[in-house]
């Protein structure tokens, strides 16, 4: 016997998909949440620090296994096979509520020329930068929902490059730690603005969840006092409770099946004892991550779409983007550790845009806490990394180092891209994502100006050597991996429209960072979350006008 049909099936239950389907099921559609990993807690592997997301070393304490491998170009007519936990797959998390349960929670805004970088410089040779379809003001009523309905922490007030909003955040900010209030002060000598970073973490009691209690271990670590927001402690129980909602996890979505009149049919996909089903519905939204998204439309290949649902134009899977990091490290003389975690709690964003020849900029902040296996590969340039000098360096240092980071606004580029390998498949036969191409080099050019900027603070706040990191020129993806799948209003060149519908199947939508147009100098996940907002927003009014069915 088939399964129930229902009115809506969604895949991946992460930043943007248990966003949407809490909106669905909560505006009355039935609604089948797909989920390849399953529920997850800080008990499942604690503050190991050889197995969460920051280091992997021991395997993905947040998934995927080794049942899900990729292949990634290692040069000219080369390719390798990689596992999760290897450089180069790019991975997210593969649980209830995605990279959520383990990010480090900056919740950023994107700014209002994040969504007009064409107009506002001109694209670069070799690149596809372009306009979003959709302005600041028409997303702003939906970064505030996900400010409010998940749970934001922050304050703007000393922050005059921040974009118009509506109302404040439903939290105070988290106050300076050591080294933030050794930058604020570097930060106003210089003439800066520093502001606390914005968290989606519990300042105070919120929402039925505790305050956080300033663990150490929580970028890459799963909260143990359930105070780090996520879509698997709100808006996913929420949909849940409606009754209309019902979460599936294990289950590896393989194929949207879309028909002869190209509508969206429903998804096949194989459950947790790795039997095929087939979930029919009226409508579906994709909602994997900008790799998998690609890869799913990419398998789904019909009569109508013989290179992939959506594909008729070959750019499902162009323009993969993450954030080439870029920074500065330095060592002082006086102790700028106190154990306060996260350890993140001060940026500026005075280099966003306006740096004079280059096209946008990033976000500067200082960094989270890095565990003592992180922190030894923190060194500067010939410095040793083993025997009785290494170790040295871990005691006297690790007390008095502060890092300076910032996510580098990418140039999107038409040849950086995921494809289906024509030979390597998954455990479940399902063939696997090819990854190829390069940044732009422009990023680099971007990285240089930060680092600059980074090197610059640290040495104002009393750092005696500092050194920069610069971003190489390889492919660009990872956990803030995004525009594989642009919204746009020609259908020629991008893949949805301006509500994440998917061009020429009007019942197929995507809800996540693979419908970003570029991918702003921020963390995309609160960007992520409002767009789930908008998508899920758009699909409710059209369902109660009577459309989709």
């Amino acid at each position: 016997m088939g399964l129930k049909h229902v009115n809506a099936v969604v895949v991946g239950a992460g930043a943007g998909g248990g966003v949407v389907a809490r909106e669905l099921s909560e505006a009355g559609l039935s609604v089948v949440l797909l989920e390849r990993g399953g529920w997850v807690s800080f008990e499942t592997h604690g503050q190991d620090e050889l197995i969460n997301q920051r280091t992997t070393v021991l395997g993905n304490a947040y998934g995927p296994d080794d049942r899900s491998p990729r292949v990634v170009e290692a040069g000219p007519g080369k390719w390798d096979i990689v596992m999760p936990n290897e450089g180069g797959y790019s991975n997210n998390a593969a649980c209830v509520g995605s990279g959520t349960v383990s990010y480090g929670a900056m919740a950023w805004r994107y700014m209002e020329k994040d969504f007009r970088m064409r107009s506002t410089y001109g694209a670069p040779e070799g690149s596809t930068l372009e306009d979003w379809p959709i302005s600041y003001a028409d997303l702003a009523p939906f970064y505030e929902r996900a400010e409010w309905e998940v749970g934001v922490s922050g304050d703007m007030s000393t922050n005059p490059f921040t974009p118009p909003r509506g109302r404040p955040y439903p939290m105070p900010a988290f106050p300076y730690n050591r080294e933030g209030l050794i930058l604020e002060a570097a930060a106003k000598r210089l003439g800066l603005h520093p502001f606390p970073i914005p968290m989606l973490r519990n300042s105070v009691p919120y929402g039925g969840r505790n305050a956080c209690v300033h663990n150490r271990y929580c970028c890459g670590f799963a909260c143990p006092n359930n105070a780090k927001n996520g879509t698997q402690n709100t808006v996913i129980p929420r949909a849940l409770a409606t009754g209309n909602c019902e979460l599936r996890t294990s289950s590896i979505a393989s194929e949207v099946v879309v028909d002869d009149r190209g509508r969206a049919r429903g998804v096949r996909y194989f459950d947790g004892s790795d039997r095929a089903q087939y979930q029919t519905a009226d409508l579906v939204v994709i909602s994997g991550g900008a790799i998998e998204t690609a890869r799913l439309l990419l398998n789904s290949r019909s009569r109508l779409f013989p290179d992939g649902a959506g594909n008729r134009h070959d750019w499902v899977g162009r323009n993969l983007q993450g954030h080439a990091y870029s920074g500065a490290d330095g060592l002082f003389e006086e102790e700028t550790f106190d154990d306060v975690g996260p350890g993140a709690t001060i940026a500026i964003s005075d280099f966003n845009h306006g740096n004079p020849g280059v096209r946008g900029g990033a976000a500067l902040c200082n960094e989270f806490i890095r565990p003592p296996y992180g922190f030894s590969g923190m060194r500067p340039p010939g410095a040793p990394s083993w025997g009785k000098a290494h170790k040295d360096y871990q005691r006297r240092f690790y007390k008095r180092s502060v890092s300076v980071r910032g996510p580098v606004q990418e140039m999107p580029v038409f040849d950086a891209r995921i494809q289906i390998d024509p030979s390597v498949r998954d455990s479940w036969g399902i063939p696997v994502v090819r990854l190829s191409g390069s940044r732009h080099p422009h990023d680099i050019e971007i990285g240089r100006v930060m680092a600059a900027r980074a090197e610059m603070w640290l040495k104002e706040a009393g750092a005696v050597t500092t050194w920069q990191g610069l971003p190489g020129p390889g492919l660009s993806g990872g956990q803030h991996q995004a525009g594989t799948c642009r919204m746009g209003a020609d259908p020629g060149t991008s893949v949805t429209n301006r509500f994440g519908q998917v061009h020429d199947i009007d019942n197929l939508f995507l809800a996540d960072a693979s419908l970003h147009v570029t991918n702003g100098g921020f963390n995309p996940v609160l960007t992520i979350m409002a767009l789930g907002f908008w998508v899920g927003h758009h699909i409710s009014d059209g369902w109660r006008a009577g459309g989709f069915r």
